[in-house]
């Protein structure tokens, strides 16, 4: 194909063509400024032959330029009055674009909404009413806003200015001027200022002054009014008995067109001039007053007159004084602030000045007597009185009276307002008042019976009405020597062990009081009767106490002794009580103790007052003393003997109320005396139901090593008659080596279950109710070998083993917290094993502690529990810290077996069990040969016995000795790994001392405890 030549003919600086033939612009288009079409000739050519065409060219507009205001800013005034709606101005714009582009819309900003603009013609137009003195000018922009897209704006200023028009009237400053004018005053005189003011500008607003009427008229008139500042004056002399009064109108008016006039009035006084004295009727006023004149009450009137033509209409008075006022008409009243007291002043002066007129006013004088008279408004006063009085205690009568002491009141009234008696308002007959206040005791007076009086005494006096006074005094009855020393028990027993004997050691203290007080109240004792080289009597505090350790005594003594308390009255008077010191080889329980720590009595709802119910049965241990029984509860249902039974008081009501839970008390004739409570449940019976079980068998599980006594599950039946199991009795259905149950409670615990290792264990448990209906529950028991003696753990406590022994729950729940696990303390024993030092030194105390750590149900090995102790060592102290208090100290005891072979221990085991047979039975021997001798005593020693097996707690009781025996041998080969010997001693020692031991603060037995 050939080559062509392609170019633009015609407008070839605006336009161009390629090669290829694409038609371009070669310049920018305007559509606003150059012609909106173009014929642009092309032609096309290839050397030889050549064509011509026509490219016609339309250019369309585009929005590019903004509206234009013909003028920025514009200013336009318009009149305040102008009517809404008015045209103000037009601000036109332009806009070079053409169609929608050039189409302009008018809008206004500002001008507070009192101007709008029409959006197509721009015109502005008034939309509210103007006011020049609210605002002058208003300052508007007008946007002028094209329809392009996107479109385009332009703001112009337009100045609105508001001008005034005469709209205001001039207004006076006060719509009546009122003035006083003496007429001695000389012509030209400036009487009055008039002010008005009109808000309008220029001429609109300039005011001029005038009188346009005077009343009464004359000619020429009296007053003068400046035109341009609006002053007063006087153009004609005043004459009082002429004119009195002048009215004038005057007016103020602007320079408008038309002009604006505003009016008011001005009243003239012409004021007379005074020459003649005011006149009182009297030279001195005298008057009298009750004090009781009320504040403000008016009293008096002063007459006062004045020749001037006035009168005294405008006189007033002058006084110098704060308690009366005088009113303009001469009355003279009581100040409204102010009271009379005729006590504090009786009688008042004044002198009154009346002044007939304020300015160069004339004065006359005159004297006001006034006399306050007494009313009986004070009531009689007390003087000091010592607090308390005090009379010692006598036999008084009236002819014999004992004075205590003279009162005499005051009264501040007058007369007979002033005239005080005394009485006694609580008419007590032991007391009286003489004439003069004397107060008398005019009765027998007991200190002893009654040491203080309160007494209610009245002052009256003999005004009317009457008026009173009431105080209250304490009269003290002092003491005299007339009461013997009484002693708290008419004999004090007690009994000590040889072994616990120290020189020092209080064996009792002697209680005696005194009714008196003071010195004649201060008791001595001494012993009267009888003495002892062994014990000595402290005679302030009545401390018997040994006077040696009785290391010469070797056999039971009893030592019978009279003390003496004697006063320190003059005389002095004293009294007696009987002294009973036991010395005992052996020791004996020493509290009173119930033979059963509950007791469970029924009786049917219809039994008679006066049934008894049951008998309760205390011991106090010796028979040195007696035992007294107290009911503490339902006293209105029930009483208790010196027997111990208890017995009805009123018919009972099974509909009413089933059951009864008393609290029966027994107290001892010990010094000081002991006590112990029991629980008596009493039964109202119906119709007699067996008890019943759950239909479930029970389910346990125990360690093999588990003591004596420990847990394993506790039954409950219920009975339909009852409602509370508390009646009923549990015991095993047939007798087992292994387990036994709690008659009471129904708790299944462990008797030794060593033997019983990784077995199952069945137990039927019977339940009895009283009338012995019974169910039975079977118990399986499953016997556990997860802890061994391997994993027993023991520590030792610097604090005495009794104290330990308390605290057994705490000490569980501290060490468990510390060590994160669960611990069950097996054991508690002292580590002297008994000795009889460790009771008298505190400070050697040491007590040891054996438990197993349970993570999980699985015992943890001593091992990782010791390391455990040791690396937590300060979080065990400070748990232990706060059962047992401060410097609490521990210590991980290390195992005795660690450093013996197998062989060894087989041996020292075997020999133990041996040589712990012999001495036990020795021990019995020889018990059954001292009980035979004190045959007397049997009864005394069983009950305390019986005691013992009954307590609880974390002490092993009530073994035969056969299961003793095997249990503690196997309990000392398996924790402790101590001799047999050692074993068999301390288990007697248990058996025979325990309850004993646990009063004494030192005790250090030793002490199994349940897991």
């Amino acid at each position: 194909m050939a080559n062509v030549n392609l170019q633009v003919v015609t407008e070839a600086d605006k336009f161009a063509i390629s090669s290829i033939g694409v038609f371009t612009n070669k310049v920018k288009l305007d559509y606003d400024e150059a012609p909106h079409n173009y014929s642009v000739e092309i032609s096309i050519s290839d050397g030889a032959t050549t064509d011509i065409a026509v490219v016609e060219v339309q250019v369309t507009d585009i929005n590019d330029n903004s509206p234009v205001f013909a003028s920025d800013p514009t200013t336009k005034s318009v009149p305040e009055d102008i009517e809404v709606g008015s045209n103000v101005t037009v601000v036109p714009a332009t806009d070079k674009d053409s169609g929608f582009n050039k189409e302009i819309r008018y809008s206004l900003r500002g001008g507070d909404g009192t101007f709008f603009i029409d959006p197509v013609s721009g015109m502005v137009r008034v939309a509210g009413e103007l006011d020049r003195e609210t605002k002058a000018e208003y300052n508007v922009q007008v946007v002028a806003k094209d329809r392009g897209r996107p479109a385009r704006s332009s703001t112009a200023t337009l100045l609105v200015q508001v001008s005034d028009i005469n709209d205001n009237v001039p207004k006076f400053s006060e719509s009546e001027y009122k003035v006083e004018v003496l007429e001695i005053e000389s012509v030209g005189t400036s009487v009055l200022s008039l002010s008005a003011a009109d808000p309008d500008e220029g001429a609109n607003g300039k005011v001029t002054y005038s009188i346009f009427q005077q009343s009464p008229s004359s000619d020429p008139a009296v007053f003068d009014l400046d035109s341009s500042s609006g002053t007063l004056r006087l153009a004609q002399p005043l004459d009082y008995n002429g004119v009195k009064v002048y009215s004038l109108m005057v007016q103020a008016s602007d320079g408008g067109t038309p002009s604006l006039v505003g009016n008011s009035s001005v009243v003239v006084k012409v004021m007379d001039v005074n020459n003649n004295p005011p006149e009182f009727s009297k030279e001195s006023y005298d008057v009298s007053v009750f004090e009781s004149l009320a504040s403000g009450a008016p009293f008096l009137t002063l007459e006062v007159t004045d020749s001037d033509e006035s009168g005294f209409s405008n006189g007033y008075f002058l006084y110098n004084n704060d308690t009366f006022d005088i009113n303009k008409q001469g009355v003279v009243s009581l100040r409204r602030d102010v009271t009379l007291d005729r006590e504090t002043k009786d009688n008042y002066i004044l002198q009154v000045l009346a002044v007939d007129q304020v300015k160069d006013g004339l004065t006359a004088t005159a004297q006001l007597n006034i006399t306050v008279l007494d009313v009986n408004d004070n009531a009689p006063q007390f003087p000091d009185i010592p607090d308390p009085l005090h009379i010692s205690e006598g036999v008084y009568s009236e002819k014999a009276p004992g004075e205590v002491f003279t009162i005499r009141p005051t009264d501040a009234d007058a007369g007979s307002n002033g005239e005080v008696s005394l009485s006694l308002v609580s008419h007590d007959p032991l007391f009286r008042f003489r004439e003069d206040g004397m107060l008398l005791a005019v009765g027998a007076l007991d200190r002893e019976h009654r040491e203080t009086y309160n007494l209610v005494i009245k002052a009256s006096d003999k005004g009317s009405p009457q008026r009173e006074n009431v105080t209250t005094i304490r009269v003290i009855v002092t003491d005299i020597n007339d009461n013997r020393p009484e002693f708290s028990s008419s004999s004090y027993v007690s009994s000590i062990l040889l072994k616990d004997a120290a020189k020092g050691k209080v064996v009792l203290t002697l209680s005696a009081t005194d009714k008196d007080s003071g010195n004649n109240s201060l008791i001595t004792y001494s012993f009267y009767e009888g003495s002892s080289p062994y014990l000595a009597l402290n005679s302030e505090t009545g401390e018997v106490s040994l006077t040696s350790d009785l290391a010469d005594v070797n056999e039971n003594a009893i030592v019978n002794l009279t003390a003496m308390a004697k006063d320190n009255g003059q005389p002095p008077l004293n009294a007696t009580a009987r002294v009973v010191v036991e010395l005992r080889v052996v020791s004996l329980v020493d509290t009173v103790a119930f033979k059963s720590s509950s007791y469970n009595f029924s009786l049917p709802e219809n039994a008679s007052t006066g049934v008894t119910v049951g008998k309760v049965s205390a011991s106090a241990g010796s028979n040195l003393y007696s035992v007294a029984y107290s009911l503490k509860t339902h006293t209105d249902v029930f009483s208790v003997n010196a027997n111990g039974e208890i017995l009805t008081k009123t018919e009972l009501d099974k509909e009413t109320q089933e059951w009864y839970i008393l609290d029966v008390e027994a107290v001892d004739t010990r010094d000081p005396p002991t006590s112990a409570t029991t629980m008596v449940r009493i039964q109202v019976e119906d119709v007699n139901e067996a008890p019943q079980f759950p239909p479930e068998d029970y389910k346990a599980t125990v360690f093999s090593i588990a003591p004596y006594k420990t847990p394993v599950i506790q039954v409950k039946a219920s009975d339909p008659d009852v409602g509370d199991e508390s009646r009923l009795v549990y015991s095993l259905v047939s007798g087992s080596p292994y387990f036994d149950v709690d008659a009471s409670s129904g708790l299944v615990f462990v008797v030794s279950a060593v033997e019983l290792e990784e077995e199952m264990a069945t137990v039927e448990v019977k339940v009895t109710d009283p009338k012995g209906l019974h169910a039975t529950a079977k118990v399986e028991v499953e016997v556990q070998r997860s802890a061994s003696s391997s994993d027993v753990v023991t520590i030792s406590l610097n604090q005495p083993a009794n104290v330990v022994e308390r605290k057994v729950p705490e000490l569980e729940k501290s060490l468990g917290k510390a060590l994160g696990w669960t611990v069950n303390v097996i054991q508690v024993f002292s580590s002297n094993g008994g000795s009889s030092e460790s009771r008298t030194l505190r400070e050697a105390a040491k007590t040891m502690v054996s438990f197993i750590a349970v993570d999980e149900g699985e015992a943890v090995s001593s091992e990782d529990v010791i390391k455990k102790l040791q690396s937590k060592s300060a979080e065990v102290t400070a748990e232990l810290t706060k059962v047992f208090g401060q410097d609490l100290e521990f210590d991980v005891q290390q195992r005795p077996d660690e450093s013996l072979d197998s062989d060894s221990m087989v041996v020292i085991i075997a020999l133990g069990v041996l040589l712990g047979i012999c001495i036990l039975g020795l021990i019995v021997s020889v018990a059954l040969i001292f009980r035979f001798k004190r045959n007397d005593k049997k009864g005394t020693d069983m009950e305390s016995l019986d005691m013992e097996r009954r307590s609880e707690g974390y002490t092993n009781h009530s073994m035969n000795p056969s299961a003793t025996s095997k249990k503690e041998d196997t309990l000392s080969a398996q924790w402790r790994k101590e001799t047999a010997e050692d074993q068999a001693v301390k288990t007697d020692s248990v058996k025979q001392d325990r309850e004993s031991d646990e009063e004494d603060s030192d005790s250090d037995d030793s002490h199994t405890s349940a897991l």
